[in-house]
């Protein structure tokens, strides 16, 4: 079969390579030997495209001073590596006397040929990929060698993007925002320590989902809530109609000292799960059927009714479970008054529980963090890629909206929503 007749450039590059190949008395053995001929290429190319670019940017070509129309002039060149699936590669950029050109073939900060090989990091890095990982996932697909430190500068690139997403201003009112935590290890002074992220995750009145905020904390206590809920005030959250919290220490007077009406609701899975933790494997099946007829009763005084009967069966071999269940009451309780589409919604922490799922799913490589920015790098990252699919709002919203707007009318009353 014969070959296809060349194009004009095509005919001129092959031209110019039987050129370069014949003078420099260079034979091509192996692979080794065209990505080497290639990087050469490239940079040559590079650089060239760089100079029209600055060329451009200067409104004159080097020595044409006839034309010049500006103060500003060319300044030598500065070098940087590349690397490119050929390999790392050396290039010449080109700089301006006052410091105005931004060149556009290769960004400023930008270190690999297509600035996509950054944003394959950063999506190996949210999928939950180690550093080492990544390093030999590079080298095997691309032949690039991309050291540990590399990937982390790389990855630290978005920490300005994490501030800036942890600030952004927030919807005027949510229906209802979930708090919990999930811990993680991290290094810090030499010691291993155990750190406890916060998340914050709220439905607006839409019925969209979002991520609030995340909180690296050492322990839970009503002055760290407090910040917490400050911090959302300060974003624009004017109102929180319902939060929905794993019991979580010191958070119904925090939420209170700067939402003095939202209603809180203790997530009642959990308080199932810390009450039945110690009970013998042989009373559990029945324990739990005369609990259910606490937490699934029509009403609250039903509620309250089988909890004493509850007491009275169970409390002289399980007395804590009353007691936890009798003193945490006023916060269990809250749903009783809303009709059923609320009640799910509220009654358990299960939609941020998901949500941590994922995120523990993402880390599950990753037994201990080097520092607590990278625990938010990864968290941030891994966040950005679960978020992305949360484009639509629970299919009862609507009956859901509806009771909402009922029973809190005075505090809906007048917004925009």
């Amino acid at each position: 079969m014969a070959r296809r007749k060349d194009s004009p450039q095509k005919a001129a590059m092959r031209e110019m390579m039987r050129d370069y190949l014949k003078n420099n008395d260079i034979s091509i053995k192996d692979g080794t030997d065209v990505n080497s001929i290639m990087r050469d290429m490239m940079s040559v190319l590079l650089e060239g495209a760089l100079d029209e670019e600055l060329d451009e940017e200067l409104g004159y070509s080097k020595y044409d001073y006839r034309n010049k129309e500006t103060d500003n002039s060319r300044n030598g060149h500065s070098s940087k590596t590349m690397h490119t699936s050929y390999g790392d590669m050396d290039v010449a950029t080109p700089r301006d006397r006052n410091g105005e050109y931004e060149p556009q073939l290769i960004k400023k900060y930008q270190n690999t040929v297509t600035q996509d090989m950054e944003e394959k990091i950063l999506s190996m890095y949210a999928k939950g990929m180690t550093t080492g990982d990544i390093e030999s996932h590079m080298r095997e697909l691309y032949d690039i060698d991309i050291s540990d430190s590399t990937i982390s500068r790389i990855t630290d690139k978005i920490l300005p993007i994490v501030k800036e997403w942890k600030e952004r201003p927030l919807e005027e009112v949510y229906a209802v925002v979930f708090m919990d935590a999930i811990h993680y290890h991290v290094r810090s002074e030499g010691r291993i320590v155990k750190r406890a992220v916060y998340i914050a995750l709220g439905i607006d009145m839409n019925g969209k989902k979002d991520v609030l905020g995340m909180y690296v904390g050492e322990n839970e206590s009503a002055k760290f809530w407090l910040s917490i809920m400050n911090g959302l005030k300060n974003r624009g959250v004017e109102d929180i109609l319902i939060a929905c919290v794993d019991g979580l220490n010191g958070f119904p007077q925090a939420i209170e000292a700067v939402y003095p009406k939202t209603e809180i609701q203790q997530c009642i899975i959990h308080q199932i799960r810390n009450s039945t933790k110690f009970v013998s494997y042989k009373d559990i099946k029945k324990l739990m059927a005369d609990l259910k007829l606490v937490y699934a009763a029509p009403t609250e005084e039903t509620a309250l009714n089988e909890l004493e009967l509850f007491k009275d069966k169970w409390d002289s071999k399980y007395p804590k479970i009353y007691k936890s269940w009798h003193d945490n009451w006023a916060t269990l309780s809250t749903y009783f008054k809303y009709p059923e589409a609320v009640r799910r919604l509220i009654y358990t922490t299960n939609a941020i529980e998901g949500f941590n799922r994922q995120l523990r799913k993402v880390t599950k490589s990753k037994t201990v963090f080097p520092s607590d920015d990278s625990l938010l790098k990864m968290l941030y990252l891994a966040t950005m890629d679960i978020t992305k699919k949360w484009t639509g709002h629970r299919q009862d919203w609507g009956q859901i909206h509806s009771q909402l707007e009922i029973y809190f009318e005075e505090r809906l009353a007048g917004r925009n929503l």
